[in-house]
């Protein structure tokens, strides 16, 4: 093998953008039309159909955090609310609460799956509690079952953030198949299949997606597909709420049809790289992801090691080390109750936290993206052989 300073820095995650994705976006380009239109109806259709269909409805968006802002306002979360979130996930799963005046209610995780703990859902519940927003985190399902229970026995609204979940299964299900209120993926670039920045909100309850895809686009009663294509004068519309702008474009659809076809071929070389490292770091001190129940499939959208007690060396430490390597990696994440803006509005301490706070000191994510070779994969391997062993 050549001396590392030699070799291409690997990237932490990279999207797999082929030829048929240019074509479908130029394609799209030449149309005339750009913006929201036929493309993103039929990635919505497409969707819907690769989750099974069943009553599904699918709205397109232009992120994942739009979509959960829409999730909640449909629901009516308001000022005085509280929803409960995980404190192990990006800030977006808890800004959108605070976007409809509502708080965050932070809990703990699993220190397995380092998924948000049903029995800290539980005693986290007020006379205030609405909803709960379960993170499939790494793209691991979430105890769906326990956490369904507890929101029908105390009255709440669960939202999935599935951000990390395509194409995640729970007990033989796909998650957005679920009996949850609402499911938002992610379509950003790092994500299993991307549209570059982009989301889908899923949900069973027409007046819930009726809803949403009036907010998403001003509150108006007519999206603009349908008022430029008309073949009689349509110019009438009436704004019926103060909306946001949330569409998602038709180059953007046009580049996640393309991907939704690829996503079986993308979870196969994913969870092909997952076990490999599963079998080659087996032997150090490290502590490896957890795997989906058996039946049930995890997607693989991070790859998710902690340091074992008793290493010599510190999470930071490992990640300088492999990045004089050359290689990337990241840290998800920093635990919200760590961040300023949480911790002071909130007065959250890291003790409150225990299994969220000792991951995150120990934590990094490897390089797992479709488009990593085998020898790619070999090169953190092997830098992690040298550097912990």
């Amino acid at each position: 093998m050549l001396p590392s300073e030699t070799l291409p820095f690997l990237p932490f995650a990279q999207p797999d953008i082929g030829e048929a994705e240019i074509q479908a976006v130029a394609q799209t380009l030449r149309s005339g039309w750009l913006s929201t239109g036929p493309k993103a109806r039929e990635f919505e259709q497409a969707f819907t159909n690769y989750l099974g269909g069943n009553g599904l409805q699918s709205i397109a968006v232009n992120s994942a955090t739009a979509g959960l802002h829409l999730a909640l306002e449909a629901l009516g979360i308001g000022p005085g609310d509280e929803v409960i979130v995980p404190t192990l996930t990006f800030t977006a799963t808890a800004e959108v609460v605070r976007y409809l005046g509502a708080d965050p209610v932070l809990v703990d995780v699993d220190p397995v799956t380092l998924n948000i703990d049903p029995e800290a859902i539980r005693a986290a519940i007020t006379p205030l509690t609405k909803a709960i927003m379960p993170v499939h985190y790494g793209g691991l399902a979430c105890r769906m079952d326990a956490i369904l229970a507890i929101a029908r026995e105390h009255g709440l609204k669960v939202v999935e953030d599935a951000a990390h979940a395509l194409p995640t299964t729970w007990q033989g299900q796909l998650v957005g198949q679920l009996a949850s209120d609402v499911t938002v993926f992610s379509f950003y670039a790092n994500k299993t299949i991307t549209t570059g920045e982009g989301g889908m909100a899923v949900t069973r309850d027409p007046r819930l997606a009726e809803r949403m895809r009036v907010m998403r686009l001003h509150g108006m009663s007519r999206d603009a597909f349908d008022r430029f294509t008309s073949k009689t004068p349509a110019w009438y519309y009436e704004v019926v709420a103060p909306g946001f702008k949330y569409n998602l474009t038709d180059t953007a659809a046009a580049l996640g049809l393309v991907q939704l076809q690829r996503l079986p071929q993308f979870l196969e070389r994913r969870q092909h790289l997952a076990a490999r490292y599963h079998a080659q770091l087996a032997g150090l001190p490290l502590v490896l992801p957890a795997n989906a129940p058996a039946g049930d499939v995890h997607a693989w959208h991070l790859y998710v090691v902690r340091l074992a007690p008793g290493a010599r060396v510190g999470r930071d430490e490992v990640i300088q080390a492999l990045s004089n390597r050359g290689i990337g990696t990241s840290v998800h994440y920093m635990p919200l109750h760590r961040h300023p803006y949480w911790r002071d509005r909130y007065q959250l301490r890291a003790e409150q936290f225990p299994q969220a706070d000792a991951a995150y000191q120990s934590m990094l994510s490897l390089p797992l993206f479709t488009a990593m070779t085998d020898a790619d994969q070999d090169r953190v391997i092997a830098a992690l052989h040298d550097i912990l062993a």
